[in-house]
């Protein structure tokens, strides 16, 4: 079915049709890009299909990078400033044969028939190309009916499209939580029927679509989409334990439950993926930590933070993120149960927290907070309070967290102490740390000159036993502060 639609394209993406079809050659833009500019979405990247092949292709332009066996010519256009248009791909019209690695085509044959082309596509939303000279709209399959309707449907048999590439189980779980569509009973039904066949797919092509699902709009739809076709298993199998988990007398959900609303208000706050992971796995720990108090009688889950922390490495491990995103959702994970009353805390925790996850993380930690008491149910944090905390924060960053904010630093201790580099100076420069931690206002180059003399006369043994003393003594206050602090407050 062709039928006239008038859509925004720009010139750019308009040039490179009329090239192919000044060359006599058909041109239509294919894909999201067609479907965000129906839904008045903005496209991120666009995508043309044609009847050239990819040597006729390349001939038309003047950089092109043509690398696969599927046809696919990328367009180069580096003097574009905006990025969706540097890299354009045109794929011939193509059809395909089996999937026996039920990821890529055994056969790929190029074709002369559009109809071939998007008959092969994953969803009809998906299915739609555009002639943007003749502003004419191909729509075969009634997937702009499938738009109207907020619809996510498999093109024809959805057995075939999901045994064709299992990834678009995961696929059309993202659509539907990115779009706020439904996914239509029949579809529905062979993802649930042919979910194990994602154990033939790659771990990083699962985060990719997991991380897209992550950062839509609503994950927590997703989420429960996932669960209800059975997905976990083959993204996080940790989450899956975590359902119908009760928490106790201070939570109203489930562990699942708290887990979801918690990442749901870090999308409606447009927080970046680090701080969405994080409010997904922050008490991923409970499961494993949970145990009945008869002195109370409630649920504890004490230590569920170090359990999370471990877990959560493991997870973002075997989806292959980057180390640094690893590390900095551990981070978060590990620490996220500070207390923020400013009436209790002592400002000797605060900096050991900011000491903890680093300056660049404390905001977020205070975000992570923030998913984890509306993941309860709770109302907002009390605008007063916050901006209390926030104050004692930013007071707290101008004391010395790290030795490298102390007033004086190595060479410094090696020129007035006439001492040749090793771990003397490492040692007392920890210990000089220990006590401006405690006690910020000794942080003075005269105070530390005249305290690094003293150390310096004691043996090697002795400086590290003060420094390993002091902290050990005020690591042991403070965990007992904080344990007082949460019991009182029933915070585990």
């Amino acid at each position: 079915m062709v039928m006239k639609v008038e859509l925004t394209v720009p010139q750019q993406i308009v040039n490179i049709a009329k090239t192919l079809q000044d060359k006599g050659f058909s041109a239509y833009l294919v894909g999201g890009c067609v479907r965000d500019l129906l839904m008045n979405r903005e496209p991120h990247d666009w995508d043309l299909t044609t009847n050239a092949k990819p040597e006729e292709i390349v001939a038309l332009f003047p950089k092109t990078v043509y690398e696969n066996s599927f046809g696919t010519v990328t367009v180069i256009n580096e003097t574009e400033e905006n990025l969706a248009f540097r890299n354009v791909e045109i794929t011939p019209f193509r059809k395909e044969g089996g999937y026996s690695d039920f990821r890529h085509p055994d056969e790929v044959t190029f074709s002369d028939r559009l109809e071939d082309d998007l008959k092969r596509r994953d969803f009809t939303i998906n299915s739609l190309a555009y002639d943007p000279l003749k502003n004419a709209l191909t729509d075969i399959f009634e997937g702009l009916k499938d738009i109207k309707d907020g619809v996510v449907r498999a093109v024809g048999e959805p057995d075939e499209r999901f045994t064709e590439d299992a990834l678009r189980i995961i696929r059309a779980v993202r659509f539907s939580a990115q779009l706020g569509f439904t996914i239509e009973p029949a579809t529905l039904s062979s993802a649930k029927k042919n979910v194990n066949l994602l154990k033939n797919v790659s771990r990083e092509r699962i985060r990719d679509e997991f991380t897209k699902l992550l950062m839509s709009a609503n994950p927590a739809d997703g989420l429960v989409s996932c669960e209800k076709i059975g997905l976990l298993p083959f993204i996080i199998p940790e989450l899956a334990e975590s359902i119908g988990i009760e928490q106790n007398r201070s939570h109203i959900y489930t562990v699942w439950e708290h887990l979801i609303r918690s990442v749901q208000h870090a999308a409606d706050r447009d927080w970046p993926l680090h701080v969405r992971l994080s409010a997904l796995l922050h008490d991923i720990g409970k499961p494993k930590s949970r145990r009945f108090s008869p002195e109370i009688k409630d649920n504890t889950f004490y230590g569920h933070e170090v359990i999370g922390e471990r877990m959560t490495k493991k997870i973002l491990a075997d989806l292959k993120y980057p180390n640094q995103t690893i590390e900095t959702v551990v981070k978060l994970v590990r620490n996220h149960m500070f207390f923020s009353d400013p009436d209790q805390i002592s400002m000797s925790a605060v900096r050991r927290i900011i000491a903890n996850v680093g300056e660049d993380l404390v905001w977020d930690l205070m975000k992570l907070r923030a998913c984890d008491r509306i993941g309860m149910g709770r109302p907002k944090e009390d605008p007063y309070r916050l901006r209390q905390y926030e104050a004692m924060i930013e007071e707290a960053m101008r004391a010395p967290t790290s030795v490298k904010m102390l007033k004086i630093n190595g060479n410094d201790l090696m020129k007035q102490l006439s001492e040749a580099p090793g771990p003397k100076i490492g040692f007392i420069l920890n210990a000089l740390l220990e006590e401006v931690l405690e006690n910020p206002e000794l942080n003075t180059a005269e105070y530390l000159t005249k305290r690094s003399r003293e150390l310096i006369v004691l043996p090697l043994e002795e400086i590290k036993a003060l420094a390993d003393k002091g902290k050990e003594k005020k690591d042991e206050v403070e965990a007992e502060e904080l344990k007082k602090i949460r019991k009182k407050h029933k915070v585990n």
